[in-house]
C-alpha cells in the first residue's frame, strides 16, 4: 500500500456481494498499518457496519477509501444511490439490527454524510487520543413536505418499537438467507421492495414520534409517506408473512412475532394501504383482537403497576424469569416479593406441570401461537412449602419502552373470578372508522375542537394553543393527589368516595368533573357529575346509564373507554357533531355544562380500563393545556385504585363463595383407589353455582362417589346444593341401600324443602377388595354419563342407569347399572361446565372430552385432572366439578 501516513488516500471498489464486507475489513487493516492495534480493530468494526449498511440499502457497487494523517484514520464509504438517505434508529442495545449507525456515532471521533448527484458518501474519523465523539449529523430521514398524509390514531409507542424491531430483524435474516442460497420462497425483487418500504415507514414514523410531546403514550400521529407506497406495503406484508412462516419452522434464528405484535403490524399496514387509497382512518383502540392477542392497555409496562395492584400478580420476562411480584401474590404462595424476583417461573409451578409449562412457553416463543394467553385457566400453583394453591391464571403480554415483551400473570383464588366490570367494552370493529383529526373542526367526530383563531390543520391540544400561564406548583399537585385519595379511602362506598373526590377536584382544579364506570355487564354508567356551583345547570341529569359503546361510537369518551388517552379537548364542541348516541350524549354533557376546555382520561385497574374521568373548565378560567395531562393521569391512577379496592372489598364479603369453599370435601384415603377432584368457579362471573362432588366410605366398606349440579348460579343454588349434599350423605350412610334407592329417597326429601331444587346427580358405589376385581354400581338423575378410560386409551361412556332429574317426580322408579372397572383404568365424573360451549352440540363436546381423556390415559391422576381443566375448562361460562377414580392393585412383591 505504500506510505499511508500522509494525506494521500488509498481506495478500492467493491462489488455488490456479501463477501465485500470481509474485503473492506482487510483493506482498511492494510491501509492502517502502523496504527495502534486497538484503533485498527475499531476501524474494522466501523467500516463493516457502513459497508453492510450500503449493501443492504443502496445495493450498488461501493468505493471504500482510507488514509492516515497525523495518527488519525479517515475512512469514506461511497455508494451510487444519493436518494437512499440514511435511517438512523434508536434501538436498545440488545436488538440484533439497527445498531450500525449508532455504533459509528458512539465510537468515531467525527462522522457524517455527504451527497451529490452521483452518489452518497458516509465518512468517519478516528483519532488516536480518544477524543470524545461529537454528535453525528446523518442528515434528515424525512424530506420536507413529501408524500401523502397517513393518520395513525391512538398508536401505542412501545408496541410500535417492538413491532419495528421484529420487522427489521426478519427482513435482515431473510436477506442473509437469500444471499447464502437458502430459498424461503421470497422472490428477490419482492425482498428488495419490502426492505425499501420498511425503511421508509421506519424513518417517517420515527420522525413523527419525535415530534410528539414527551410522556404521551398513545398519540395520534400524522405521517407522510409516498403516495404510491400502497402496493409496496402489500409486498412487505407478503414477505413478512413468508418470513414469519420460516421463523415458525425454525429456518431463521429470529423468533416469530407474538400475537399482539402481529395484530398491531397488520393494523399498521391496513392503515397505510387504506388511507393512501382514500379510505378513512381507524384507531388502534377500535381494532378487534382475538383472545391472547392484546390487552386493552396502551401504556408501556411498568413494574409499579404490579406492585400497586391488589390482585395477586407476577410478571416474567422472555427468559421465563420473574421480574416483578406484588405482596398479595407473594403472601398467597408463601414468599416475600423481593425473594420471588429473579426466580425461574417454574418455582411456582407444580412438578407434574413443569414439563408442560416449559413446552408451552417454548412453543409460544417458537411459533408465536398462544394457547392460554388472554384466557382464564384453572390450575394449581405451587406454595413455597410444597402445597398446592388452586388458582385461575390469566396471562397477558405488554411491551416495555425498549421493545421487550413482559408476560403479566394474575392469579385469582380458584373459588372466585375477576369481576365482570374489568371486561373490556364490546363493540370493537375494524370497520368503525375515525376521520383524520387534522381536518376542520366541523369534521371532528371526536369533538376535539380547535380553539378560535387556530390555523387550519392544527390539531386540538397542540402545544402553544393555550395561554402560557403558570399551572399548579409541585406542592399543590401533591396536595390535590393526597386529598382525592383520602376522599376515596374514607368510605367503602364507591359512589360516595367518587363524589368526595369530585368535590376536591372542582375546588382545586376544574369547574366540574364526571366519572363513568363499567358495570358488571360491561355497560357504562355515569356515577356522578360534580359541579363547583351548579347555578341551576342540573348536572345530575347526566348521571345514570350511558348509551352502549357500539361500533359507531368514535368520540373522545368512546376512545378513552377503549384505552386511549388522556385526551385534551379545547374549544366549544361543534353543535350536532355525533356519530352515535354515546357521542351525542357526551357532547350534550360538555355543551350543557358550558365546557370550554376539558381532559378525558381512562381509569385503569388490573391492566383493564374500568371507566373514565372528565374534568372541564368553562369561560373565564385558564384552559387546560398539555402540561395538565400528567396531573390528570395521576388523579386517574388514584381514583382507579380506590374503585378497585372498593370492589375487592365487596368481593371478600361474598357469602356464597365462602359457602362453596366450605362444602368442598376432603377425599378419603383408600389403599386400592387413587382419587383426585377439582372444582373451578366460572371464569365469567363472580357468583358461584350449584356444582358439587363428594366421596366417602359407607359403613359396609364400599366407596361412594357423588357428582351433582343444582340449577342456577346464585346463593339460592349454593344453599340448595349444600342441602342436597348433606341429605344424600346422610341417607347413604344410614340406609346403605343400592344407588337407585338412595336417589329415590333423596328426591322425596328434596320435595319436602320449602324451595325444592331441580338438579342432576350421579350416586355410585365402587365395589371390590384390595386386589379387585372392581365394579361401579350407579344410578343417574339426568346427569352426564361417567367416562371410563382404559390404560391403553380406549374410552366409553357409562350411559346406562339414567333417569329423571331430581325435583321432577319422586314416585317414578329409578334405574341402575353395573359396569366393570379394569385395573389402572380411570373413572371420570364431571359436570357440564367442563365440556359444554355456547353454539356447540353436546355430542361434539362429549367427543372432545373422550379424545382428551384418551390422550391422558397413562398420566398420573392429578395430571389427568389438571390437564382436563387446562385444556377444556379455560374461559368456562359455568362452574366445573371433576371427580376421578383409578383402581390401583398393590404391586407384586419382589
Amino acid at each position: 500500500m505504500g506510505d499511508l501516513m500522509g494525506a494521500e488516500a488509498s481506495s478500492r471498489r467493491l462489488p455488490r456481494r456479501p463477501q465485500s464486507v470481509a474485503e473492506a475489513r482487510r483493506f482498511v487493516r492494510a491501509a492502517a498499518d502502523g496504527v495502534a492495534p486497538v484503533l485498527v480493530d475499531t476501524v474494522e468494526l466501523l467500516v463493516s457496519e457502513l459497508v453492510t449498511n450500503a449493501l443492504l440499502h443502496a445495493r450498488t457497487d461501493i468505493d471504500v477509501s482510507a488514509r492516515v494523517e497525523d495518527g488519525t484514520v479517515h475512512v469514506r464509504v461511497r455508494d451510487q444511490r444519493p436518494d437512499r438517505q440514511l435511517l438512523p434508529q434508536e434501538c436498545p442495545a440488545y436488538t440484533g439490527t439497527g445498531q450500525g449507525l449508532a455504533i459509528v456515532g458512539r465510537l468515531a471521533s467525527r462522522c457524517g454524510v455527504e451527497a451529490d448527484e452521483a452518489g452518497k458518501t458516509v465518512w468517519f474519523e478516528l483519532e488516536p487520543d480518544g477524543t470524545p465523539p461529537r454528535v453525528p449529523d446523518w442528515g434528515s430521514a424525512e424530506p420536507p413536505d413529501s408524500g401523502a398524509h397517513v393518520t395513525l390514531i391512538d398508536m401505542p409507542g412501545a408496541l410500535y418499537v417492538a413491532s419495528q424491531q421484529q420487522r427489521h430483524t426478519l427482513l435482515l435474516e431473510t436477506m442473509l438467507a437469500a444471499a447464502a442460497g437458502f430459498d424461503l420462497g421470497v422472490p428477490p425483487g419482492d425482498l428488495t421492495t419490502a426492505q425499501d418500504v420498511s425503511n421508509v415507514i421506519s424513518a417517517r414514523v420515527t420522525a413523527a414520534l419525535r415530534r410528539e410531546p414527551a410522556g404521551q403514550e398513545a398519540p395520534s400521529l400524522s405521517v407522510r409517506l409516498p403516495a404510491d407506497a400502497g402496493p409496496a406495503v402489500e409486498t412487505l406484508r407478503r414477505v413478512l408473512g413468508l418470513a414469519e412462516e420460516a421463523a415458525r419452522d425454525e429456518h431463521l434464528l429470529t423468533l416469530p412475532a407474538l400475537p399482539r405484535n402481529g395484530v398491531f403490524q397488520q393494523w399498521l399496514f391496513d392503515q397505510i394501504v387504506g388511507q393512501l387509497a382514500g379510505g378513512p382512518a381507524t384507531a388502534w383502540t377500535m381494532v378487534p383482537r382475538e383472545p391472547g392477542a392484546s390487552p386493552v392497555e396502551l401504556v408501556p409496562w411498568d413494574a409499579a403497576q404490579v406492585r400497586s395492584s391488589r390482585v395477586p400478580t407476577i410478571a416474567a420476562d422472555e427468559r421465563n424469569r420473574i421480574i416483578a411480584a406484588n405482596g398479595p401474590a407473594a403472601d398467597m404462595l408463601g414468599w416475600q416479593p423481593d425473594d420471588l424476583v429473579g426466580q425461574p417461573l417454574t418455582a411456582l409451578i407444580p412438578e407434574h406441570l413443569r414439563k408442560r409449562h416449559l413446552t408451552a412457553f417454548t412453543s409460544l416463543l417458537l411459533s408465536g401461537q398462544p394457547r392460554i394467553l388472554g384466557r382464564s385457566v384453572p390450575l394449581p400453583a405451587l406454595h413455597r412449602d410444597g402445597g398446592l394453591v388452586p388458582v385461575r391464571l390469566f396471562i397477558q403480554t405488554q411491551e416495555t419502552t425498549d421493545g421487550h415483551t413482559v408476560f403479566v400473570a394474575q392469579l385469582t383464588p380458584r373459588a372466585s373470578a375477576p369481576p365482570a366490570s374489568a371486561k373490556p367494552p364490546p363493540g370493537r370493529s375494524r370497520s368503525a372508522a375515525v376521520r383524520d383529526p387534522r381536518s376542520a373542526p366541523s369534521d371532528l367526530p371526536e369533538g376535539e375542537a380547535v380553539p378560535d383563531g387556530a390555523p387550519d390543520g392544527a390539531a386540538a391540544g397542540a402545544p402553544g394553543h393555550g395561554p402560557d400561564l403558570v399551572g399548579p406548583s409541585a406542592l399543590e399537585r401533591l396536595s390535590l393527589l393526597v386529598a382525592t385519595s383520602a376522599a376515596m379511602s374514607n368510605t367503602p362506598d364507591t359512589e360516595e368516595g367518587l363524589r368526595g373526590a369530585g368535590g376536591v377536584m372542582t375546588e382545586r382544579l376544574a369547574d366540574w368533573c364526571a366519572v363513568d364506570l363499567f358495570k358488571e355487564d360491561a355497560q357504562a354508567e355515569r356515577i356522578c357529575v360534580v359541579h363547583r356551583t351548579s347555578q341551576g345547570l342540573g348536572p345530575e341529569r347526566h348521571e345514570g346509564l350511558l348509551p352502549p359503546v357500539t361500533d359507531a361510537a368514535r368520540g373522545p369518551l368512546a376512545r378513552v373507554l377503549r384505552g386511549a388517552g388522556p385526551l385534551l379537548l379545547t374549544g366549544a364542541p361543534p353543535p350536532g357533531q355525533s356519530a352515535s348516541p354515546l357521542d351525542a350524549h357526551y357532547l350534550d354533557l360538555l355543551g350543557h355544562l358550558r365546557a370550554r376546555s376539558a381532559i378525558v382520561a381512562p381509569l385503569r385497574a388490573r391492566r383493564q380500563v374500568i371507566g373514565a374521568l372528565t374534568v372541564a373548565r368553562g369561560d373565564g378560567r385558564q384552559p387546560f393545556t398539555e402540561e395538565d395531562l400528567p396531573l390528570v393521569d395521576e388523579l386517574c391512577r388514584g381514583l382507579a385504585l380506590g374503585v378497585d379496592n372498593a370492589r375487592l372489598y365487596q368481593e371478600t364479603r361474598n357469602i356464597a363463595e365462602r359457602l362453596q369453599r366450605s362444602l368442598l370435601p376432603v377425599l378419603p384415603n383408600i389403599e386400592h383407589l387413587q382419587m383426585a377432584a377439582r372444582y373451578a368457579a366460572s371464569s365469567t362471573t363472580a357468583q358461584v353455582g350449584g356444582d358439587w362432588y363428594d366421596c366417602f366410605v359407607v359403613p359396609n366398606g364400599e366407596t361412594a362417589l357423588v357428582i351433582g349440579d343444582v340449577t342456577g348460579h346464585d346463593l339460592d343454588a349454593a344453599v340448595a346444593m349444600s342441602q342436597l349434599r348433606s341429605m344424600l350423605r346422610g341417607i347413604a350412610v344410614d340406609r346403605q341401600e343400592p344407588p337407585e334407592a338412595v336417589l329415590r329417597r333423596l328426591d322425596m326429601a328434596n320435595h319436602t324443602l320449602h324451595r325444592e331444587a331441580t338438579a342432576t346427580c350421579i350416586y355410585g358405589l365402587v365395589r371390590g377388595g384390595t386386589d379387585g376385581p372392581w365394579e361401579l354400581v350407579h344410578s343417574s338423575a339426568g346427569h352426564l354419563p361417567p367416562l371410563l378410560t382404559a390404560p391403553d386409551g380406549r374410552t366409553r361412556y357409562l350411559d346406562a342407569g339414567s333417569g329423571l332429574l331430581l325435583g321432577m317426580d319422586p314416585d317414578v322408579p329409578r334405574p341402575s347399572a353395573t359396569d366393570e372397572i379394569p385395573p389402572q383404568s380411570t373413572l371420570l365424573l364431571y359436570t357440564d361446565g367442563l365440556i359444554e360451549r355456547r353454539g356447540e352440540s353436546l355430542d361434539a363436546a362429549m367427543e372432545r372430552l373422550r379424545r382428551r381423556a384418551s390422550e391422558l390415559a397413562r398420566e398420573p391422576l392429578d395430571v389427568f385432572c389438571d390437564e382436563l381443566l387446562i385444556g377444556l375448562g379455560a374461559d368456562n361460562d359455568d362452574d366445573i366439578a371433576v371427580l376421578a377414580v383409578r383402581p390401583a392393585p398393590p404391586a407384586a412383591p419382589g
